[in-house]
Formats: structure tokens, C-alpha cells, sequence
């Protein structure tokens, strides 16, 4: 499960959705169960023990997407899935679909030189040692003065808190140099709103909305890696920041501020969180820089095959696939890691995270293949999902089986470590029919079943939810060794895993046969933004968040919601709302916490190429 910025496993379902999932679980109870014959008995411990531990092995070094280890992994579950009897997909002659996508970056060659009024010549510094561009940084060269704006936080007033780093000063066509972090020694309070502006991304759009040509970070000398360079992590979002945007170490931070004011002293003043305290020009200082950014492509593999129908095939949508990912972290090297300091660098196993949602996967196939069939079962192993859903996406945006075919989609993801015997089903809510196979596939496995209507979840069922198929996702939770080394083979709990596969085979037996295919239901995505005294804003969008696109790209609007009355589509890209100019999702994200409920606002879109022009007026959810 990828720990990007998603919502979180356990989100919370809408009011109204709540209450039918209670209706249909009751009405459920008193319907017969399921039953379980004799080929839907528990798997076999000890085979969902060696395909964990062989996955979850040193072997395959964490399993990164496009790593060696990702490919062999991907190679051994080839093997697994021609053993149980499974075979490419029609047109097809491989089990892998590969696909590019975006693995990183490096700095290219940035370069900083700093002129003082009265030298003779520029300070030049340049990457590695003095000077590194951020991985969000576009290319580009620029000049022009330099301005301090202190930490560049801005805080929206729907947070009660007034704070604004770039009040007073003018930095438009400027060079804006801003401390990384947020004030530590602020009151905690305080320090809690602070720190949820401090990202970098959102630093460099605050920026960039007042006109700034540029973004230079300081790790000042009061802060955590006092002059360090900021480390060019991975960065999920494929878009750039709409500007230049670099760090610097401690000698040309001290060369920026050497005629004005000392930079520790500048820190120390900014330091208590007081929203009075203000930035200053760096007079007599120009600085010209270039930030050169090099993203390395990559090629990911997902592993996808079927069992063919055996009897005569349902023609209402004759597909049924099941489905986890089974790439991880690698070393944790990309930004996601959740590792202590000694564990840094060590292979991140992802017993739980997704090797064991795999092996289920596995199982699952394995009991299907010897009963009978009257819908083709797909079973499909994903890569990259821990940097986006991008192998899932890549499948769909491909769609060797369109995605109208599917009846349902599987998938689990997590679900090897059982706490207190309770299994967590998401995406309950994009199918009516649901609640009712859940709850009489339960009778035999006795889970403590909670059931969330919520498919907008950081897994691949979100991809598939947001293509309109009837989705449905297992997870056991987080736990302590979640995105760590310590995520190991022998904490997996294997009899309770063989347990949900006995379910799940159940409730995919039960689609697989069913005359009629299950009906997709569009559910309301949860709040995206908190406006003034708790009340939510809701736009009623539906973020493409794999999308590499200059702007937001829209997989789809809510009927009846906000997008949808101001006549947004999926497939629209918006580039600017309420004034606010959108590079990316951050971006996007950000502008959200500036709307009010019931106050109209411009959004600017463009749709086939052309540049459009609309009117937004947010609504309320409590």
C-alpha cells in the first residue's frame, strides 16, 4: 500500500451509505449462507507460507518497481499462475504487461552564482556539494533580486490562524529564498498548523501564485540537517511545480544573507511561530540560477492471466478479476520508508505489504482452477502500486480486457496480519449486492466483518471504482511494521489467511456464476477539504492521480455535484480555480482550502485543447 497522499485505509463511509450497508448486513443474516463445498476448503498452510516467504525473501530485495528484484518476483509468479493452469490473455503470449513510467530523479547540473553590489565578480556554486534542484523543480534559468520569506507558509484563514510568510513584501519577478521546515520552537498548537504547510510543493505554489521566478530552500542552521543539501526523494507526483526550484547548502545560504542580515539570527526570530515577524529583501544581492532536473524512466511489469470459462459463457459482462499488488519499497530509498535510522538502506521484505495479498491471490486462482467456470476469471498481480497505482492504471489505460467487460474486481491488499479476528472489506459501497455476499460468505469464516463503503482507498480498487466496475478490496490493517524491514514472512498469521481465501473464494465462486453481473454504483467521494467552523466544501471532482498532465486531470465529476452543474468532464484538465494557478494535485489540493461554501468561484479548464472557462459554486457536507 503506498503511504503517498491518500486517504487513509480506515476513511470513514458517508452518513447515508452507512445506514444502507447496516439495512442490507441485517437483511443478510437472515438470508442462508453460502455454502462451501469440498473444493472451497482452506488452502493449504503450508503453500501460503512458501509463496509469502519466497516473495518476502531476501532474493528479491524488496521488490521495487523496475528493480531486478521486481522482474524476478514477477517471473516467479509467472510460474505460479502456469502451474495452477492459468494462461495469457486472449491476443496475448506472455503473462507480463510491461509498462514506463517515471523512477526517480537526479540534479543535471543546477548552478547558483550570487552577485553583491561593489564586487567585481558573480559566487558561483553548483551541484552536487553546494547546490541541488528539487524533484519537482522545472528546468529553466533565471535572475533577478532576491527576497527572504521566511519559512514561505501560508496558512488559509479557514484555519482560524493568521499566517502568511510573503505578507509585505513584493517578490513578484523575484528570487524567493525560503527556510525549509516550519518554526520548531512554536507552541504546539501552533506548530501543528504550521507543519501541515510546510511541504516543500506547497512552499514552491505559494510562491509561484505571487509572481516569484524562482524557489531557493535553506536548511537554516537552527533546523534538523542544519545545511544540507534536501535529498532529491521520489517524488509521486509526475508534474512539475510550475517554477524553478533548487536547494542550497550552508556556504551560499551564507553568501545570500552576508549583507543584510545573519541567517541564524534570521531563524532565531522566526522560530517562535509569531505571524508578525517579517521577510526582507536581500538587498544588494541578484542571484541567477539554472535548476536541471533529469527523471529517469523505468519499465514495470504486472503479471496478468485467466482461467477460461468451462461451460457456457455469461455474456452480461463475462469477466471476473482478482487481483493484488506485489511489488514494495526495495530498499526504502524513494521516500516512503518508515524505517528507524539503523534499519536505513536495509531490504524492505513486504511480508504483509503486498506479498501476502499475492499469495491470496494465488489461492484463490488455485481453487477456481479445478471447478467449474461459467465467467472467464482473470487474475492479476500489479506493479508500481506503491508510487501511485500506476501498474493498475497502465491496465486499464491499455485495457487488454475493457474494463465494460468486468462483472467485479477483487482485491486484497494487506492481509496477513489478523488483529483481534477483524477483516476490514472496503469498497462495500460501489455495488449494491455487496452487503449481502459478504455477510452469507461469513457464516463459514466467523469474521468480525466491517464493512466501508468508501472505493476512494490508497489500493488498486480505486482504479477499477473509478472505471465504473463493481469493486471490492480485504485488508487486516496496519500494524507497527508497516513500510519497514521488520515487515517479515514469520509474523504473517497463515491460518487466518487461508481463512479469507476460503471466503473470498466464495463470494468470487458466487459472481463468476451469477446470470446477471454485479451493478456498479458511483459513490460520493469523501470530503476533500474542512472550510470555517468544521463545515465541509465539497466539489464534487474526481482527481486522476497518476496523472502526468500540467494541471488537474478529472477521471470523472459527481452527478448532480458542483463539477458536474458547472459543466466540468471527466477527462477535463483544470488549470486554474479561484485564482490559484494548478500545476498538479498538490496544487489542486491546496486551492481547495481557499473556497467557501455557496461562494462562486472562476475555474479555468481546458478540454480537447482548448482553454475554457466556468463557474464553480462549492456546496456543503457535514
Amino acid at each position: 500500500m503506498p503511504a503517498i497522499r491518500r486517504r487513509s485505509r480506515h476513511t470513514a463511509a458517508t452518513p447515508a451509505l452507512d445506514r444502507l450497508l447496516a439495512v442490507a448486513l441485517a437483511a443478510a443474516i437472515c438470508a442462508p449462507p453460502i455454502v462451501l463445498g469440498q473444493t472451497s476448503s482452506p488452502p493449504a498452510t503450508a503453500t501460503l507460507r512458501t509463496r509469502v516467504a519466497t516473495l518476502a525473501s531476501e532474493r528479491f530485495g524488496g521488490r521495487e518497481a523496475g528493480s531486478d528484484g521486481e522482474r524476478q518476483a514477477s517471473d516467479y509468479l509467472a510460474e505460479e499462475l502456469t502451474r495452477i493452469g492459468a494462461k495469457p490473455l486472449p491476443g496475448r503470449t506472455s503473462l507480463f504487461q510491461s509498462f514506463e513510467f517515471t523512477g526517480g530523479s537526479d540534479d543535471a547540473g543546477s548552478t547558483l552564482a550570487i552577485e553583491a553590489d561593489g564586487t567585481p565578480r558573480a559566487v558561483e556554486f553548483q551541484a552536487p556539494r553546494e547546490v541541488r534542484a528539487l524533484s519537482f523543480s522545472d528546468d529553466g534559468t533565471v535572475s533577478g533580486e532576491a527576497v527572504f520569506a521566511g519559512y514561505g507558509i501560508v496558512v488559509p484563514e479557514a484555519q482560524g490562524f493568521a499566517y502568511d510568510s510573503y505578507a509585505g513584501l513584493e517578490v513578484k519577478d523575484k528570487i524567493v529564498i525560503v527556510l525549509r521546515y516550519f518554526p520548531e520552537e512554536a507552541e504546539a498548537k501552533t506548530k501543528g498548523i504550521l507543519a501541515r504547510y510546510a511541504d516543500l510543493r506547497y512552499k514552491a505554489m505559494a510562491a509561484r501564485q505571487r509572481g516569484a521566478k524562482a524557489l531557493v530552500v535553506v536548511t537554516g542552521p537552527n533546523s534538523p540537517n542544519a545545511g544540507e543539501l534536501v535529498p532529491m526523494t521520489f517524488d509521486t507526483a509526475l508534474a512539475g511545480s510550475g517554477l524553478p526550484a533548487i536547494s542550497v547548502a550552508g556556504a551560499p545560504a551564507t553568501a545570500l544573507f552576508e549583507r543584510t542580515r545573519p541567517l541564524r539570527e534570521a531563524q532565531q526570530a522566526l522560530d517562535g511561530g509569531n505571524p508578525h515577524v517579517a521577510g526582507f529583501a536581500l538587498d544588494g544581492i541578484r542571484v541567477s540560477l539554472r535548476a536541471a532536473v533529469s527523471r529517469r524512466t523505468r519499465t514495470g511489469r504486472n503479471v496478468v492471466a485467466y482461467l477460461p470459462a468451462t461451460g457456457p459463457l455469461i455474456q452480461d459482462k463475462p469477466w471476473v478479476m482478482i487481483g493484488a499488488h506485489y511489488d514494495h519499497l526495495g530498499a526504502g530509498a524513494n521516500g516512503n520508508s518508515l524505517a528507524t535510522a539503523a534499519d536505513k538502506g536495509r531490504p524492505h521484505l513486504g511480508a504483509d505489504d503486498n506479498a501476502s495479498g499475492t499469495a491470496a491471490v494465488l489461492a484463490i486462482g488455485e481453487a477456481l482452477a479445478s471447478q467449474p467456470r461459467r465467467r472467464h476469471v482473470l487474475l492479476a498481480l500489479w506493479s508500481a502500486e506503491e508510487i501511485g497505482l500506476v501498474g493498475s492504471n497502465a491496465f486499464v489505460t491499455a485495457a487488454p480486457v475493457p474494463a465494460g467487460q468486468l462483472s467485479a474486481y477483487l482485491n486484497f491488499d494487506m492481509v496477513g496480519r489478523m488483529q483481534d479476528n477483524k477483516l476490514t472489506a472496503q469498497a462495500v459501497g460501489s455495488s449494491p449486492g455487496w452487503a449481502s455476499l459478504l455477510e452469507r460468505a461469513n457464516v463459514a469464516t466467523g469474521f468480525d466483518l466491517v464493512a466501508m463503503a468508501d472505493p476512494y482507498q490508497p489500493t488498486d480498487v480505486s482504479t477499477f471504482n473509478q472505471a465504473g466496475v463493481a469493486s471490492l478490496s480485504f485488508t487486516t490493517g496496519v500494524h507497527s511494521d508497516y513500510h519497514k524491514p521488520s515487515d517479515t514472512a514469520e509474523k504473517i498469521n497463515y491460518d487466518d489467511l487461508g481463512r479469507l481465501v476460503t471466503m473470498a473464494t466464495a463470494i468470487a465462486r458466487r459472481v463468476i456464476d451469477a446470470e446477471a453481473s454485479m451493478a456498479f454504483v458511483k459513490v460520493e467521494p469523501p470530503t476533500q477539504a474542512a472550510g470555517r467552523a468544521g463545515i465541509r466544501v465539497f466539489t464534487g471532482t474526481v482527481p486522476d492521480y497518476a496523472s502526468e498532465a500540467k494541471g488537474l486531470l478529472l477521471s470523472g465529476v459527481i452527478g448532480g455535484g458542483p463539477a458536474d452543474q458547472a459543466g466540468l468532464e471527466k477527462g477535463d484538465v483544470v488549470v486554474e480555480i479561484a485564482g490559484q494557478t494548478i500545476a498538479n494535485i498538490y496544487d489542486y489540493t491546496y486551492a481547495l482550502e481557499l473556497l467557501k461554501i455557496g461562494q462562486p468561484v472562476a475555474v479555468v479548464y481546458v478540454r480537447g485543447g482548448e482553454r475554457r472557462t466556468t463557474t464553480l459554486t462549492p456546496s456543503a457536507r457535514r
